[in-house]
């Protein structure tokens, strides 16, 4: 049997829509790597996700829509009926590509299909139990600095994106841009603080998931230089771009892998970034952004942002971070999984 004939189920997590309709960073990379399987010539791939998601692929759900868009949920009720009956279906596919986190793993004692998870991030160390409790399953991490010591990696895949929205625009805009998670994880704040100290205005977009650091945020917010527009959509987003002179990404803790500047980099839009995990290895220091250690630094980072070549932005994405790019790797560490397999079933 060709690798491509496999059958691969595509697990995707349930807060959202896959593809979300505006924020899901987990569930925009299940829904690329499904799509970007169906364009290669799988023809066997199944995505389990939200009953409303879209896909080429088969789509199994069990769930009518997102818990994050349908309140009346409780998510963890709607994340275990989602596993659960996923996983029940196991023993119908030659791969399990685990996109939703360390819960799945805990049912491998009761499936025999080869389950791999792309770890998207250690949200809370604690989860750590779980991942090396499992050794013996199949890791991807989507940065090399995202990575545990004591988990047996296959390899790093960089999470790709979809070029076909991301607009490369020769001349820059006139704004400076914020976009993503608002959380202290992100960095609002220092971006703000860099926008008032260059005296350049500021867009904020995205969903707000600290509600209190909003708030504090938001003192500063006039209409005029600081601005926040809500949470935005893939054409809102292109839309976005194309007024950015630049995107302030002043991550206060190690970034995992960061979609934001594999998107701005894609419309030709360079990255203010603090070097911090994943960071050096998306932005080419000083050739598509600058990466930073502080606000002073970013401050002179905006300063000298007309030093970047926007198309060396867009190029950086194309050679690297494309969905192609992502699934072309996915289908050696399939390979490999089941060169893996076949050795032990000897």
């Amino acid at each position: 049997m060709e690798v491509r004939d496999k059958r691969i189920a595509i697990l995707a997590p349930v807060a959202w829509r896959t593809p979300p309709r505006a924020y899901g960073a987990w569930e925009t990379v299940a829904s690329n790597i499904t799509e970007g399987l169906a364009a290669r010539g799988w023809q066997n791939v199944t995505l389990f996700a939200t009953k409303d998601s879209v896909t080429k692929a088969r789509l199994i759900g069990f769930v009518e829509q997102g818990y994050e868009e349908d309140k009346s949920q409780v998510p963890l009720v709607s994340t275990c009926l989602h596993i659960s009956k996923a996983l029940a279906m196991a023993g119908q596919f030659d791969l399990i590509h685990n996109n939703f986190d360390y819960l799945p793993l805990t049912y491998l004692p009761f499936v025999e299909t080869p389950m791999l998870t792309t770890i998207h991030g250690f949200s809370e160390p604690d989860i750590l139990r779980v991942y090396r409790d499992h050794k013996d399953a199949y890791y991807v991490s989507i940065s090399d600095a995202d990575r545990d010591a004591d988990l047996p990696y296959v390899a790093t895949v960089y999470n790709g994106i979809d070029l076909s929205n991301l607009t490369f625009r020769e001349q820059p805009g006139e704004n400076l841009v914020f976009y993503g998670r608002i959380h202290p994880d992100k960095g609002l704040h220092l971006a703000i603080e860099t926008a008032q100290k260059v005296q350049m205005p500021l867009i904020v977009a995205g969903i707000i998931q600290d509600q209190a650091y909003f708030d504090e945020c938001a003192r500063h917010f006039d209409d005029e230089q600081i601005r926040y527009i809500g949470p935005v959509n893939p054409e809102q987003r292109d839309a976005l771009l194309g007024q950015a002179r630049a995107v302030l990404h002043l991550n206060t803790i190690p970034e995992r892998f960061g979609l934001v500047m594999a998107e701005s980099m894609a419309a030709g839009v360079p990255v203010i970034a603090m070097d911090l995990g994943s960071c050096r290895e998306v932005i080419q220091d000083q050739e598509t952004g600058f990466l930073v250690n502080s606000v002073e630094q970013a401050v002179e980072a905006v300063r000298n942002i007309g030093r970047i070549e926007r198309h060396k932005c867009r190029r950086r994405v194309e050679e690297n971070f494309t969905i192609d790019c992502m699934v072309a790797h996915y289908e050696k560490v399939y390979e490999e999984i089941f060169r893996r397999e076949a050795e032990k079933g000897k």
